[in-house]
């Protein structure tokens, strides 16, 4: 539906001038993103009061006081405090099976669907600001703080005898759908969204059936459900998913869409048949967690300044190296957004397609259906594109092809796997492909791993031992001259020491000289001493310089990297 413009709004009720209004909208030029209603308020025209008041008009919802509002207990035990945070609603009040909700972002109509079919109910917005809304979660649920403990303290409670392990397997709660198996699942999904995880795991065992998340790469269990509601739990998830609830014997892909704080989440769910029940992954795929910005994923000043001057070159091919999970994609997306202007036809080809980027045509792989990546890019070549990524090179046909794009002016990025960026040489000369296609093409490798930040809030002073210092090989006296840092775990990372990632980096580039080593095939190593007195920069040099500046541990370092021999 059409919707009157908030300013205009302000303007009719009288709260600003036409003057101030374009002195408002100049000033929203100069701001990321911020919604007219804060820099009207920031300069002083209105307040939040107004603001609200201009908001529930042009959404059509009332204005709600809640600091004059009584809620009752059954719209408290609905919503739990989780939820509101996340959403950023409070809810109000439940009568007639709808339940209203203020709601500090009226825009955000995506969280009422959200709402809807996480909590089985009708819901409905009324308009407040954050402040209060902030306010109302702090006062109206302290006490009533609701743990997943909590929820599987009453699970159990209401639990029915099982005799033997077939009542196990079987499904006891066969819809999924009750309030109980709802608000439990609703519980890890947004905790798992608020912790910034990328991965929740449900998995089934003989005895139990476990809850896991993945953040900052690192699996914490937390605390299992009963296993007779394993069934229940992966039938709610299939609901949710749009999947079949009845097929249990084949493997299942779905999504969840959410719309968590003004922003899409998207929850790709994968269903596997096992031994005793069904495993359900869900990858969780927050575009605002992920920022696909060069300047922000870790990359050191002068690596970034020569990675950005490979992004330059009007053809060739750019591969970036790593395992699963090293922040490939992320860099990859990075490095197109700078690209990413009206002049230049980006498209890609990825399996799966991971964040939808405007301006860049983006095509989903199938082998299903024999929609490969080698097919993919030979229809790519004849939509006239500038710049193509390639997911994966996998086999010699997909790097055949992407070559024969590099040798007709396009520039190509794609990945590879391989432990550090001189190995990718030898893994194209290993799928087949000549040494001297190798070097007409190639423009650079970049080679990257993710390395857990030390917490902020926990950063504490240590003196490693010489058994710790002798995993760097380094001399010791040389390494005693640095300051050592370790995180003792609080409340803000989970008592895990760490929060957050940053990516370090090894950047090849492919001069004349190294293309008459490999032309020569000379080996990996040779390669890489090569490079190395050329300037470059190892993964295993980036890490230690980010545990001298304090930034993340020797474990992690040493974990994540391989010491190159000196040569």
């Amino acid at each position: 539906m059409a919707q009157r413009r908030l300013g205009q709004i302000l303007v009719d009720l009288g709260y600003l001038t036409e003057d101030q209004l374009w002195d408002v909208l100049e000033a929203q030029k100069q701001t990321e993103g911020e919604i007219i209603g804060q820099v009207a308020i920031r300069m002083g025209f209105v307040d939040d009061a107004k603001v609200t008041e201009a908001l529930a008009e042009q959404w059509g919802m009332p204005v709600v006081n809640l600091n004059e509002t009584t809620v009752p207990a059954k719209a408290l035990e609905l919503v739990p405090q989780t939820m509101a945070d996340v959403y950023k609603i409070f809810p109000i009040s439940l009568k007639d099976g709808v339940l209203t909700v203020a709601m500090a972002d009226p825009q955000n109509l995506g969280a009422l669907d959200d709402l809807r079919s996480m909590l089985g109910v009708e819901v409905r917005g009324a308009v407040s600001n954050a402040k209060d809304v902030d306010a109302a979660i702090a006062r109206q649920y302290a006490g009533r703080e609701e743990s997943i403990e909590d929820i599987i303290n009453k699970l159990e409670e209401n639990a029915p005898s099982t005799s033997g392990k077939n009542e196990r397997v079987h499904d006891l709660a066969p819809d999924g759908d009750e309030a109980p198996i709802r608000k439990l699942l609703n519980m890890i999904l947004l905790l798992a969204i608020k912790d910034q995880a990328s991965d929740i795991h449900f998995e089934p065992f003989e005895d139990e059936f476990r809850v896991r998340i993945k953040a900052d790469g690192m699996l914490y269990e937390l605390v299992p459900p009963p296993r007779h509601l394993a069934n229940a739990i992966v039938s709610r998830i299939k609901i949710m998913s749009e999947l079949d609830i009845a097929e249990r014997r084949l493997p299942q892909d779905g999504r969840i869409e959410l719309n968590v704080g003004g922003h899409s989440v998207d929850l790709r769910v994968s269903v596997l048949p096992t031994l005793f029940g069904e495993s359900v992954v869900m990858r969780v795929l927050d575009r605002t967690v992920v920022q696909l910005d060069l300047n922000k994923i870790g990359m050191d000043a002068t690596t970034l300044t020569r990675f950005r001057s490979v992004l330059t070159r009007p053809n060739g091919i750019v591969l970036v190296t790593g395992p699963t999970g090293s922040g490939k994609t992320t860099t990859l997306y990075s490095a197109l957004n700078e690209l990413n202007d009206i002049e230049t036809k980006i498209i890609t080809t990825e399996d799966p397609i991971e964040y939808d980027i405007e301006g860049l045509i983006q095509v989903p792989v199938n082998p299903d259906i024999q929609v490969t990546f080698a097919t993919v890019l030979r229809a790519i070549l004849r939509h006239d594109p500038d710049t193509i990524l390639v997911g994966e090179i996998r086999d010699f046909e997909t790097a055949e092809v992407a070559i024969q794009s590099a040798l007709t002016g396009h520039l190509v990025f794609s990945t590879l796997h391989t432990n550090d960026a001189p190995s990718a040489i030898t893994r194209l000369r290993d799928m087949g492909i000549e040494p001297f296609l190798i070097t007409a093409t190639v423009e650079a490798v970049l080679a990257q791993r993710l390395i857990r930040r030390i917490c902020s809030e926990c950063r504490t002073q240590f003196e490693p031992s010489d058994e710790l210092l002798m995993e760097l090989q380094l001399p010791i006296a040389q390494a005693r001259q640095y300051k050592f840092y370790y995180g003792r775990g609080c409340q803000r990372c989970n008592n895990a020491g760490y929060k957050g990632r940053g990516g370090i980096y090894e950047l090849l580039e492919v001069t004349d000289d190294i293309r008459d080593l490999v032309s020569s095939n000379a080996s990996v190593d040779d390669i890489r001493d090569f490079a190395r007195g050329q300037g470059m920069t190892t993964l295993r040099e980036a890490g230690l310089k980010l545990i001298f500046d304090g930034v993340t541990t020797i474990d992690e370092v040493v974990r994540e990297t391989v010491m190159e021999d000196a040569g």
